[in-house]
């Protein structure tokens, strides 16, 4: 997508969206591009997780519970769901860790340049506006508690994923 279609894109969006104040938030076309304006960068880092769809391969469980599970102090904490294809077994990683081991500039960094097996919507990401790669790191470093483990690596096409037990309710 060219950057003229990107800014029709976003301009199109930021016109439905001018007058909406969903939660508090509310998008922004000043010149830095459209962006997420809520009460707090760490709110509007929530939101992009939200409605980017975020948790539903970084977080397990939230998918197939419609987001009603796991509680959100758990979200993001990677996943054991696979998710197959071409490519392989992919598995959403545990963003809590990758935020803890870059700085807030390597991880704008890091979206604006990265690639990785699908499902990840990397022309998306990089589509994001600084603001709100700056928020989403912001919100994910606000996560209470424990970090968790790292995902397992990707598998190569052929071979079969262990079968994972679903942790209890």
């Amino acid at each position: 997508m060219t950057t003229k279609m990107l800014v029709v894109a976003g301009l199109g969006v930021a016109a439905l969206l001018s007058g909406c104040d969903q939660a508090g938030v509310k998008l922004s076309t000043s010149a830095g591009g459209p962006h997420v304006i809520a009460a707090s960068d760490i709110e509007a880092g929530r939101y992009v997780v939200l409605v980017g769809g975020c948790n539903d391969c970084h977080t397990p469980q939230y998918a197939m519970t419609g987001g009603a599970r796991p509680p959100e102090s758990e979200w993001l904490k990677g996943s054991s769901e696979g998710h197959s294809g071409p490519w392989g077994t992919s598995y959403g990683k545990n963003l809590r860790l990758t935020v803890a081991g870059h700085s807030e500039d390597e991880w704008g960094q890091l979206l604006s340049t990265g690639a990785s097996l699908p499902p990840m919507p990397w022309p998306s990401v990089r589509a994001m506006s600084e603001a709100d790669k700056r928020a989403v790191y912001r919100y994910i470093k606000s996560l209470p508690g424990d970090p968790g483990q790292p995902s397992p690596a990707p598998l190569q096409p052929g071979v079969t994923p262990r079968a994972q037990v679903a942790p209890a309710a």
